[in-house]
């Protein structure tokens, strides 16, 4: 594990950029940019679009490590080069901006009220080469959809069990239960989740370090208690479908919790955007994200 980039993400203010749609959501991603489907005809066309859009946003001059600690990658984009790098090391090296792999594949059907992962396919040979491309840590997803004490246990102890592989190699894994932001019952099941992963924190090794990425919560502050927890290096938060400002203003209410913003994030960018256009939209979002993460 870099120390260097450790102390980064424990201690640094700013927040973390999401840009770590897969398969499914990719299309959406690139319409929301002003990248129609009928501008791509095969999978390999349509990341190799998406592989631009990500470039031109982590070369900007607004993706700048003063506002973002670090940088969540989709396995293609890992696989990927900047200016002749792999964009992990391209984000370190160059911007120094951590990066972070999302290694889910995807959730399985709804089940006692919540969407665990499906089984992960290859994980280890992917945390391998997440190693030797020079990732610091990993990102996972679940959904609770409703306050259901055995749904929730299960995705909490399925995240922590695939959590603790993920540190026996070297990386530190971020964990995701979401909960869903319109759900009739989110107080309810927020109560809950934080209760099992609490439960699951003091089952860790001594020095094993993990990271928790969490709705913005019902109750301000309601994380606190966990962010004191020597296991959690930091605790942030996905805007879970709200626009950015509504998320902004949600996050700021939040002492010590910072964003890991996507959508909200990309916001307003468009391919057909000059790129003093594309800049000025970025820096604006970075500068509201980055102001509400240090609140």
């Amino acid at each position: 594990m870099n120390t260097k980039q450790l102390d980064r993400i424990h201690t640094g203010e700013g927040f973390i950029a999401a840009l770590d749609q897969s398969g499914g959501s990719t299309p959406k991603a690139l319409l929301q940019y002003g990248v129609k489907e009928d501008l791509y005809s095969s999978e390999e066309e349509m990341y190799a679009l998406v592989h631009e859009m990500r470039t031109r946003i982590i070369k900007s001059p607004a993706f700048d490590s003063q506002y973002i600690l670090g940088a969540i990658l989709f396995e293609n984009t890992m696989d990927r080069f900047i200016d002749g790098q792999y964009t992990a090391d391209y984000l370190w090296e160059k911007k120094g901006i951590v990066p972070f792999l999302k290694v889910d594949q995807g959730l399985a059907d709804l089940e006692d009220g919540v969407q665990v992962m499906k089984p992960i396919s290859g994980l280890n040979d992917l945390l391998k080469r997440a190693a030797e491309r020079g990732i610091f840590g990993t990102k996972m997803r679940s959904v609770i959809k409703e306050a259901n004490p055995s749904g929730i246990k299960k995705v909490v102890e399925q995240q922590f069990a695939i959590g603790k592989q993920i540190a026996e190699m070297g990386l530190v894994p971020i964990i995701e239960p979401e909960v869903d932001i319109y759900s009739a019952d989110k107080a309810t099941s927020e109560k809950l989740l934080k209760d099992e992963i609490s439960s699951q924190l003091s089952t860790l090794d001594e020095d094993v370090k993990v990271m928790l990425k969490l709705s913005i919560p019902t109750e301000d502050n309601f994380y606190s208690d966990l962010m004191e927890d020597p296991h959690v290096v930091r605790i942030v938060a996905l805007s879970g479908g709200y626009s950015q400002a509504e998320a902004n203003e949600k996050l700021a209410h939040n002492h010590g919790l910072i964003a890991s913003f996507s959508r909200a994030l990309s916001q307003g960018l468009n391919a057909d955007q000059s790129n003093d256009e594309f800049n000025v939209m970025l820096s604006q979002s970075v500068q509201a994200i980055y102001e509400a993460s240090i609140k």
